[in-house]
């Protein structure tokens, strides 16, 4: 008869494998590059390079944190500067073959 100890051993040195797929921060946006507000820029500095967004967020928060959005991205902003803007998702993109 088999031990318990030694069956486990045997089971586990099967082997499992798995795929990992991993993408280039440069690449998630896709093919199509935009330009994204920087850090630091100010609300009015956004609105004049970019124009009116489609949607205003109003601030939660301490400090506070608004979010515009664009067709494409979205830019956050604490107080009127700029922190962070991201490309929306386009739901598919990835992985497609």
């Amino acid at each position: 008869m088999v031990s318990l100890p030694l069956s486990v051993v045997l089971f586990a040195s099967q082997g499992v494998t798995a795929e990992t797929i991993t993408f280039p921060l440069g690449q998630q946006a896709g093919a199509k590059r935009l330009d994204l507000p920087q850090r630091g820029a100010s609300t009015t500095q956004v609105e004049q390079h970019y124009g009116a967004p489609a949607n205003q967020h109003a601030a939660v928060g301490q400090p506070p944190i608004s979010r515009w959005d664009y067709s494409d991205f979205s830019v956050y902003f604490e107080y009127d500067k700029v922190v962070h803007s991201v490309h929306k998702h386009v739901p598919g993109a990835i992985g497609q073959k």
